[in-house]
């Protein structure tokens, strides 16, 4: 519902303010500040999605959780789109995503809604298949309690791996 009343209500914004605009300052001027604005939104889409990326890259480098600078990553690339697209209405939001305060204060406005509808499992390693089995030492599980199946194939290779002979370990198939 509230996607088909922003698919009716931003055109009809964006036409009325076009003609706004349009009346009080001229055809040409108009157009020129929406490509202007097209342009300045790409370079900042570019300079701030490398600084997100950058901040992705320190946070897993650091193990850090990378959530934070995700999710400013996400919102670069909305507000990228939006000011890619004609319009002052667009313009403005884009341009609004674009500033770091208002990206970090939509995310805290934000972010518990988003944080119920995800669930996660995440291994982190120094544990695995103690006595608990894959819930034993090493697993989270997230607030659906569900652990994601998936599937491995073990690569042999001649060079020696440390811990291969660790009797924690299960045996390997041959």
């Amino acid at each position: 519902m509230w996607f088909f009343l922003l698919f009716i209500a931003v055109p009809v914004i964006e036409i009325s303010l076009f003609v706004t605009v349009g009346g009080a300052i001229g055809l040409w001027p108009t157009i020129l500040i929406v490509l202007v604005t097209a342009v300045i939104g790409s370079t900042l889409m570019r300079s701030e999605g490398v600084r997100a990326m950058m901040q992705i890259q320190n946070a897993l480098a650091t193990g850090e959780n990378p959530a934070s600078p995700m999710a400013h990553g996400a919102l670069v690339l909305v507000a990228g789109m939006l000011l890619l697209t004609p319009g002052f209405f667009t313009d403005t939001l884009g341009i609004l995503l674009m500033i770091p305060a208002v990206r970090t204060g939509l995310l805290r406005k934000l972010g518990p809604a988003l944080a119920r509808r995800v669930h996660t499992t995440t291994y982190t390693t120094g544990g695995g298949f103690g006595p608990g089995g894959p819930a034993g030492p090493g697993w989270r599980r997230g607030p659906g309690g569900d652990v994601i199946d998936g599937e491995y194939e073990v690569q042999d290779t001649d060079e020696p791996r440390p811990g291969r002979d660790d009797p924690r370990l299960p045996p390997e198939r041959e």
